[in-house]
């Protein structure tokens, strides 16, 4: 009983070392390795509007992999023989679907609409980003593209 429930505690915390390793950031202010020293244009523009937005939690592939393996562990626990087998593929499943809907609601987050009219050509832009960085309608930002990551940042 004791080795199950160490190597239960043991997938418990390689799964929550995962999670927090494989967070990310939707920051206007945090650039991501492969952003650095390279190319952005940059467009001058003047706030329209600000919406308060939620951004959706991702899903990462490793964290689902690791709910199904603590499922199926936790399921093959049940019964003995058949039932075993029978309750490994049914927590596996529970597990891992339970895993991804966690992702999503506990994910959530606020986030920022800003609708931009770009100077040059006079061209309505919005993007969704992280609530970090204060904008306001009338404002001057620059909007940065590049990498396929945009970004709108105070002037």
């Amino acid at each position: 009983m004791f080795y199950k429930l160490t190597r239960l505690t043991l997938l418990g915390s390689l799964s929550l070392g995962l999670l927090a390793g494989c967070a990310t950031s939707d920051s206007a202010a945090v650039y991501s390795q492969g952003q650095m020293r390279r190319a952005q244009t940059v467009e001058l523009g003047t706030v329209v509007s600000v919406n308060n937005v939620k951004m959706e939690g991702k899903n990462n592939e490793l964290l689902t992999l690791g709910g199904a393996a603590l499922g199926g562990l936790a399921g093959s626990e049940l019964g003995g023989g058949r039932g075993s087998i029978a309750g490994g593929i049914v927590g596996a499943l529970a597990g891992g679907f339970g895993t991804q809907a966690a992702q999503r609601s506990l994910g959530t987050k606020n986030a920022l609409e800003v609708t931009v009219r770009l100077d040059g050509s006079g061209r309505l832009i919005s993007i969704v980003q992280d609530a970090d960085i204060p904008l306001a309608a009338g404002q001057r930002v620059r909007v940065l593209t590049g990498g396929g990551d945009d970004r709108v940042v105070p002037y």
